[in-house]
């Protein structure tokens, strides 16, 4: 029995994704040609793999066990690939980050202008890809690096086949709007005005319920919004107050929202996220080594930008 390591490839991504037509995609290629080379790979090994008898296929006992060696022979390639550029002078090559919209603009883009000029034959790959999606397609090896972030007073654990490199602590501001007569000193001065909050399951919403449980108020919940733009406009036009890190105030213009000089709120922590290497423990691989390195090199001009962006009342 010999098994093409292409078409295990095409097993993999089937089982990865759910189905042909994500797997085709994944691929750059057309459902037919996925089909096609499922068919083949059934014909090497002599069982059927696939159970075309339902509407969506699934995989069949032995299909499942072959996708998990398939599985194992796409990370051992993945992780020979890194170690062979360890051998050579020029760091070269593709990398996937995924991160989020704010650090995308304010660290990635000032980043890759630093990758192109120092190592210009890395190839970086952005995604927009964040919070468990991101994680998963780091550990599925879909993504070299991931940026994460997380409330600072509460980290979330990372698991065994992940590391995590620090980049950033951005401290979270209160954000009030221009027409308010009286700019509150305090926590306690805003547990009846209507907030306008981050979900629960990310930082800045931990940063409020934290908040919260420390001063004994319940934050009225009055709009919960994910991305700090539609945040900070909701605050700008009276319609509630808000917990930003301090790096979402290079989006809004000077003067729009008041910037409060309420302290103790905490930070965020942004980090860089790699998988775990067996030969070189929680070490980067050296093409996310030069790119976790620009990414702190544009972290270190954020303090300098944020003093120069916004008045603190």
């Amino acid at each position: 029995m010999e098994i093409d390591p292409r078409r295990l490839r095409v097993l993999h991504e089937v089982a990865r994704r759910g189905g042909v037509v994500r797997a085709a995609e994944a691929l750059h290629l057309t459902a037919s040609a996925v089909s096609q080379q499922l068919a083949l790979l059934e014909r090497e090994v002599g069982l059927a793999l696939v159970d075309r008898s339902q509407r969506r296929i699934a995989l069949t006992p032995a299909g499942r066990v072959l996708a998990g060696y398939a599985e194992r022979v796409e990370e051992e390639l993945t992780e020979a690939k890194r170690e062979l550029t360890r051998f050579s002078e020029l760091l070269a090559g593709p990398v996937s980050i995924a991160a989020f919209p704010t650090v995308i603009r304010h660290l990635l883009v000032p980043a890759l202008g630093t990758l192109a000029e120092r190592h210009p034959e890395i190839r970086p790959r952005i995604h927009e890809l964040y919070g468990p999606p991101a994680l998963q397609e780091l550990r599925l090896g879909g993504i070299d690096l991931a940026i994460t972030e997380q409330d600072a007073d509460k980290p979330v654990p990372v698991r065994p086949s992940i590391v995590s490199h620090p980049l950033h602590v951005d401290e979270y501001r209160i954000v009030v709007p221009p027409s308010w007569a009286e700019i509150p000193r305090g926590v306690a001065e805003l547990g009846g005005v209507p907030w306008v909050a981050g979900p629960a399951d990310q930082a800045c919403g931990h940063a409020l319920e934290r908040l919260a449980a420390l001063y004994g108020f319940t934050p009225h919940r009055a709009h919960v919004i994910e991305e700090f733009p539609p945040t900070l406009a909701l605050v700008a036009a009276g319609h509630g107050v808000a917990i930003v890190p301090s790096l979402a105030l290079l989006d809004v213009p000077a003067g729009e929202v008041v910037v409060t000089d309420i302290t103790g709120v905490g930070a965020r922590r942004l980090d860089a996220v790699t998988r775990v290497s067996r030969t070189r423990s929680g070490e980067p691989g050296p093409v996310q080594a030069v790119v976790i390195a620009a990414l702190r090199e544009a972290a270190e001009g954020l303090v300098a930008r944020l003093g120069e962006r916004y008045e603190v009342r």
